[in-house]
């Protein structure tokens, strides 16, 4: 594929940008299991055990089933792994348990063909199955080209064939991190070199009449992820395929991190009716991602019977309701706005707004959750690493000195009765806005919606550089609302700054709320309204940071701590590539290749590293897949033997198998090396 097919059909990568539509896939069997179509969205995960731990496989197969898996993967490196998945099935069927299995192959044709014998499908990496990556730099001629995609086709040919033969499923499964030399050679490190590693594959496929896929463009940076499974959908239905779409962001982290990013990767295309499986990757026991998957996935569950309610009622909903605009969603680029005040909008990063309207105003310490830590002894505040840029206090006074470079935000009547006014500002409604005769010079923020922008009042609106929006939504399609909102603004030529907003509200033990989307607890088995929060936010902000709109962030969710509204905030920005505060990990989920305790591993290197804002670690528990996965880290920490660690500075190794003992230190020393280091504060 070359760049004049993605011209062909800009942006035709959904049904709709305005509205919920599911993009309807062919229909996959895997065992009894049934994958696209009108299929219900399905959930899966990865053993974390020794594939030759057979009794060790199936507890753990168990455990994830209880927890919502409806298919799980278990790896195979060898033929030795492969045979003895039949020992694991066995005891899983001889216990009721009727879960597919898929085998995970890497760089063995051999044990992929045992293994499709035997499971119900079978996942083969195109970057390293009968393809190769030595980080050549190789110019091919078309005819060596495709003298390679001959020589792949003779080795892949009898999987294919066995698959056929045995009914057996496949995923092509390509990771951004582990492209062949050939591919990027041609294509480099893109999405678009992405989506022509699968195509060849599938049009393989294809050429010996076999149609049982499932396709997966996997990374760990949501944005690369996004844009590639878009390229794929286009590609793909523009060669009149449509094959079922497994997401994931790999290696995604442990704890808020490895949720919010997958959250944003995941949430996005499922936004866009794109997915037909999910798999959160997350460094913690397996289990424990089904909860969040089905979180993320039932929310669309939901919404689609709410729809179709709606449907009914109004006959509004078609079928194909794409629209399509000057926006290009297949690469990033930030929406340009003019800066206002020197301080939102423009080059600047993205602002974070948190409401303490409902806090205690009379103790200064009601600011450490905003990211202004208090010293009572000194009288005075320091800024974390993540302070936020303004604080809403709608019509209430604080009672004490707030920091000198925290903005406050007050609702216009109050904040006309200001005395002081330095570093406040008004929020407008739009009617207000209008009839306004005392607006200030700094900065003017007017909540507005979508729906506004087709009125009259709107066409009366004054523009200079002091206004700011505040984009509200109430639509139960939110993200799509608030999209389409950005759309028109290009249209018009509007270069506004605009801050996202989205409420949320949550039913708690203590409290009854009824929520603006109604969906909201709804939507999931997870009790933790935390990670609810985490979840949906990082969804449906995300969703429009990745594309580059929004010159700033406001949560507004009754009941939830500020200071998981602030940390969520700034994860998202983070999540997004928008606004770096703090470290960024790249760990792997763990599975039977794994040479070292993971999530201890994981921890302790947090503990020595996290104040090193803005650098890229990679934690990866074995060589197979690791240097690979961790494509745009700074640094990488890999498993590469018992006790056994390699040592990276982006993809190449610089320290091979040292001790594991060491392995911190050693890292540390080629961060301070390169000049990286900085001394935590204490």
């Amino acid at each position: 594929m070359n760049a004049d097919a993605v011209k062909m059909l800009p942006g035709r990568y959904c049904n709709s940008l305005t509205q919920y539509s599911r993009f309807v896939t062919r229909e996959v069997n895997i065992g009894n299991v049934p994958m696209g179509g009108n299929n219900p969205i399905r959930i899966q995960s990865m053993t974390t055990t020794d594939t030759m731990d057979t009794l060790g496989t199936v507890e753990q197969t168990i455990r994830m089933v209880d927890a919502g898996c409806e298919y799980v993967r278990i790896t195979a490196p060898s033929i030795k792994e492969a045979n003895n998945l039949a020992e694991i099935k066995k005891q899983l069927r001889a216990r009721g348990y009727q879960v597919p299995l898929v085998a995970d192959i890497h760089f063995t044709p051999n044990a992929a063909e045992v293994a499709a014998r035997i499971v119900e499908k079978v996942r083969v990496n195109p970057g390293n199955y009968a393809d190769k990556k030595k980080f050549d730099q190789i110019e091919y001629t078309d005819a060596q080209y495709n003298g390679e995609l001959e020589r792949i086709l003779q080795k892949f040919t009898p999987l294919v064939n066995i698959c056929k033969e045995y009914g057996t499923a496949m995923r092509i499964g390509t990771n951004h991190g582990s492209l062949s030399d050939r591919i990027m050679s041609r294509y480099g490190d893109t999405p678009q070199g992405m989506v022509e590693s699968a195509m060849e594959f599938i049009r393989m496929c294809e050429s010996l009449n076999y149609y049982n896929l499932v396709v997966s463009m996997k990374s760990s940076n949501p944005q690369v992820m996004v844009q590639a499974y878009r390229l794929l959908v286009e590609t793909m239905v523009a060669e009149g395929m449509k094959y079922p779409l497994h997401l994931g962001v790999t290696e995604a982290g442990d704890g808020e991190d490895g949720r919010i990013k997958s959250a944003v990767g995941i949430g996005t295309l499922l936004e866009d009716g794109l997915g037909d499986t999910v798999r959160v990757s997350l460094t913690e026991e397996p289990e424990a991602e089904a909860p969040v998957a089905i979180a993320l996935v039932n929310r669309y569950s939901v919404r689609s019977e709410m729809l179709k309610v709606k449907s009914k009622k109004s006959e509004e909903v078609s079928t194909f309701n794409f629209q399509p605009s000057t926006h290009n969603p297949y690469e990033y680029k930030k929406r340009e706005s003019q800066e206002a005040n020197a301080f939102i909008g423009g080059h600047m990063v993205p602002r974070v707004v948190i409401d303490l309207s409902a806090a205690n105003l009379k103790d200064p310490a009601v600011l450490n959750d905003a990211g202004y830590l208090y010293s009572p002894i000194l009288d005075k505040y320091n800024m974390a690493e993540q302070s936020v840029d303004f604080v809403y206090m709608g019509d209430s006074l604080p009672s004490f000195n707030m920091p000198g470079n925290l903005r406050k935000l007050y609702n216009y009547a109050t904040w006309q009765k200001l005395a002081d006014k330095t570093l406040s500002h008004p929020v407008f409604t739009l009617p207000e806005y209008i009839e306004a005769t005392d607006r200030t010079s700094a900065l003017n923020l007017v909540r507005i919606t979508n729906a506004d922008l087709d009125t009259d009042a709107f066409g009366n609106i004054p523009l200079d550089n002091s206004l700011v929006f505040v984009l509200e939504t109430n639509e139960l399609h939110g993200m799509a609302d608030q999209r389409s909102f950005f759309l028109k603004l290009q249209e018009m030529g509007l270069d506004v700054p605009v801050i996202i907003k989205r409420s949320y509200a949550f039913e708690s033990q203590n409290s009854k709320v009824e929520s603006q989307n109604t969906e909201a607890d709804l939507t999931s088995q997870i009790s933790d309204l935390n990670t609810k929060l985490q979840l949906y936010a990082s969804t449906d902000l995300g969703a429009l940071l990745v594309d580059g709109f929004g010159d700033g962030v406001w949560i507004d969710a009754p009941g939830i701590p500020a200071s998981v509204i602030t940390s969520t905030s700034f994860g998202i920005l983070q999540a997004t590539r928008s606004r770096i505060s703090k470290t960024e990990y790249i760990s792997c989920p763990s599975c039977g290749r794994t040479l070292f305790d993971l999530m201890v591993t994981t921890q302790m290197i947090r503990s020595r590293t996290s104040h090193l804002k803005g650098l890229k670690i990679g934690i990866m528990g074995c060589i197979v897949n690791g240097p690979g996965e961790m494509a745009d880290a700074d640094y990488g920490y890999v498993g590469s033997g018992t006790d056994k660690v390699t040592l990276y500075r982006g993809q190449q190794a610089v320290k091979k198998n040292i001790n594991s003992a060491n392995a911190l230190d050693e890292l540390i020393g080629i961060i301070k090396g390169d000049g990286n280091w900085i001394e935590p504060v204490e």
